[in-house]
């Protein structure tokens, strides 16, 4: 089995465009009529903080953080490619955005995904989210759910 290589990129990374295509392929059919609202949220032409994972020279999956507060980093535009699902690189991603995160002085991430993706609550819940009320954009929007995390730096 091959093992997974990530990249510190931004926004602009090749890999990174190309996947987030194929995301919002996926959520324009999950989301149906609400994609158009959640979709202006999800721009990443500025985003400087992005890890693409590769298996075999190829991006198979991605994320990014951008801040949110002071002490508060967001997750956006996490995905990995349905050929390469259920083989932890969604928490392996997730795990390297954190700690970027906590390196750049974060303390908390905080994320909004959709009740129409079991698997992505299911994942941020076992890395540790808790689900919060709606923050920002996402309050009273009722297919939205938001959760957050205290990021610790591992000892």
């Amino acid at each position: 089995m091959s093992t997974v290589t990530l990249i510190r990129t931004d926004s602009n990374h090749p890999g990174f465009k190309d996947l987030v295509v194929l995301l919002d392929k996926d959520l324009s059919i999950r989301d149906g009529e609400e994609h158009a609202f959640y979709a202006q949220f999800n721009k990443i032409d500025t985003i400087k903080e992005v890890v693409v994972a590769y298996k075999n020279d190829i991006p198979v999956g991605c994320g990014a953080i951008k801040p949110f507060s002071e002490t508060t980093a967001e997750v956006k535009r996490m995905f990995v490619h349905p050929d390469h699902r259920n083989k932890g690189i969604a928490a392996i991603v997730l795990n390297e955005l954190e700690s970027w995160a906590l390196s750049l002085g974060f303390t908390s991430c905080v994320l909004e995904t959709g009740k129409k993706q079991p698997e992505a609550i299911g994942l941020y819940q076992k890395t540790g989210y808790k689900i919060v009320p709606n923050y920002g954009q996402y309050i009273g929007v009722e297919n939205s759910v938001c959760m957050s995390k205290t990021l610790n730096a591992k000892s």
